[in-house]
């Protein structure tokens, strides 16, 4: 335990410290983020490239905290000339003052059609449908131009709330509930679904996909703000790591939510520090044999791995305050 707290320690006074006790950069120690490309992707993406030529709109979701990064290479080259909206979810955890920067960037990439949404509310939800009916009313539809229905595709990275909001369309929309299963681990929807029904005037269909990642992601930094977000499950990057970075990015933001959360004195750049102040707060503690001459004794040390954990899942539950991490 000594060691994985000494090794955080070591990160975290690192290269890249400043005079004001923050660091300026990131030192992510020669770390890559590994392939993340499960069989199941590999078969969903196969089968969605063939859904689009029965697609009339393409509907991408993706986190609202990381609106620039992760977003998949392949799911764009596969928008074609198709209608395409973009919606950021869980807007509720996201910084607002940051959505006009975020649809300017969106913008010039060619990104026009931006819709944030929280699928716990109807707001935003309520201009999706109309959106699509629109933007398909004025396309040309090809081979399905005879068609009545509208037939949707809903793609993404993992765990950006695609089921969520699908259940949310058919809750507003048809007054039913869930038709997917939805979970906070990247890849619980492993096989492309059937199509489901959301909206009956106009009748309107969509598809939920498996979230597909890049086989290779493009940099460490992109890995791991994806991550964060629970797209990639903590054990393939680490959860020391990623707590030491969270730390990080809320500092270099001025988020200081977490001095609060946990009842710090003030912000803190040690994520060791940091972490043995969650173990004692929250009780998150483990009982450890020690061996000694008089027998074994019951010694209770401090979990770091399980407070690093708690740091992650407040920060994913917005317990640490609104966050955009781009």
């Amino acid at each position: 335990m000594r060691g994985w707290a000494g090794a955080l320690r070591a990160a975290a006074s690192g290269p890249g410290t400043v005079s004001g006790g923050f660091r300026e950069r990131f030192d992510f120690g020669g770390r890559d983020v590994a392939s993340w490309f499960p069989g199941h992707m590999a078969k969903g993406l196969r089968q969605m490239r063939s859904s689009l030529r029965r697609a009339d709109c393409l509907i991408e979701v993706h986190d609202a905290r990381i609106p620039l990064s992760g977003r998949n290479p392949m799911l764009q080259e596969a928008l074609g000339i198709r209608p395409h909206v973009l919606v950021l979810n869980k807007m509720d955890l996201a910084d607002p003052c940051r959505q006009p920067t975020v649809l300017e960037h969106l913008k010039q990439q060619g990104c026009s059609h931006v819709v944030f949404t929280d699928c716990q509310n109807n707001g935003n939800i309520k201009k999706i449908v109309p959106l699509v009916a629109k933007l398909v009313g004025n396309s040309p539809r090809y081979h399905r131009a005879e068609s009545t229905e509208y037939s949707i595709l809903v793609i993404g990275v993992p765990n950006v709330g695609k089921s969520s909001l699908i259940n949310s369309l058919r809750r507003l929309h048809l007054k039913k509930g869930k038709a997917t299963a939805v979970g906070g681990e990247p890849g619980v929807t492993k096989a492309v679904l059937t199509r489901i029904q959301v909206c009956e005037k106009p009748l309107m269909y969509v598809v939920d996909t498996p979230g597909v990642l890049p086989p290779k992601l493009g940099d460490v930094e992109t890995g791991m703000k994806l991550a964060l977000c629970g797209a990639i499950r903590d054990h393939l990057v680490g959860e020391d790591i990623m707590a030491d970075y969270l730390l990080y990015t809320l500092n270099k933001q001025q988020q200081f939510g977490y001095v609060q959360c946990y009842g710090l004195a003030e912000a803190c750049d040690d994520i060791e520090s940091v972490l043995k102040h969650v173990a004692l707060t929250q009780g998150r503690t483990q009982k450890v044999k020690v061996l000694t001459g008089t027998g074994n004794v019951n010694v209770t040390m401090l979990n770091y791995p399980a407070a690093a954990y708690k740091f992650l899942r407040d920060f994913r539950a917005g317990y640490l305050g609104r966050v955009t991490l781009d």
